[in-house]
């Protein structure tokens, strides 16, 4: 399957093409990703900005910038519309308990205690921390946060997220001279931003377990 998939990024279409496939798709992947949280949008983003950064046109970039960025805040806003209807209903809504199903609770307690005095700069380091969104956007769906305020911190995380993962794939593409080696590395990249947070936080919690049980003893 990887075999597969590495050939079919070296044999990458003409400019033309790529646009006119790619640029639809990185909207739809990158909106879905927001709205379904189980799909791996850095990584797309970064995948992208490296075949932008070996194409001729200069303004590929851009564009896979403000598509990236749109694409995340439309699905973004979506998603809080849908769990606002959760919220003031009174038998909730499935997308509000899968957000709640998502949140742990001791980030979601922290998001809690930050967001009454910190609500533009926790939205923006909830879409740059991995695992981060959920549990801040669901401290602003249970303090019924109205749709107009959570759109103006979201519009600067998105950019800020947007932003950063580009320039992941930037730097892939500019280490590397073919397209496809620059994919592979920012894929790698955005897999191992996004995972160490969620290995640490189970060692941790290894050690913690391990020291308490010693303490029983």
């Amino acid at each position: 399957m990887t075999g597969g998939l590495l050939a079919a990024v070296r044999d990458l279409p003409p400019e033309s093409t790529q646009q006119a496939v790619g640029y639809p798709s990185l909207f739809l992947l990158v909106a879905l990703g927001a709205l379904v949280p189980v799909v791996p949008t850095g990584a797309i983003v970064s995948s992208a900005a490296v075949v932008a950064f070996h194409q001729s046109s200069p303004f590929a970039l851009l564009v896979v910038f403000l598509l990236a960025s749109s694409a995340a805040f439309l699905g973004d806003l979506a998603l809080y519309g849908l769990g606002l209807r959760g919220v003031r209903s009174r038998n909730g809504s499935r997308w509000l308990d899968a957000l709640r199903a998502r949140a742990a609770p001791d980030r979601l307690a922290h998001a809690q205690e930050r967001l009454d005095t910190h609500q533009v700069s926790v939205l923006v380091l909830s879409r740059l921390v991995p695992a981060g969104r959920i549990p801040v956007m669901l401290a602003c769906l249970l303090s019924r946060m109205p749709l107009r305020r959570f759109a103006r911190g979201d519009a600067a995380a998105c950019l800020a997220w947007a932003a950063t993962y580009q320039l992941i794939g930037v730097l892939g593409g500019s280490l590397f001279p073919e397209p496809w080696q620059g994919v592979v590395a920012a894929v790698g990249l955005t897999v191992l931003v996004s995972g160490a947070p969620a290995v640490w936080r189970r060692l941790r919690g290894r050690r913690r377990d391990g020291g308490l049980r010693r303490e029983d003893a």
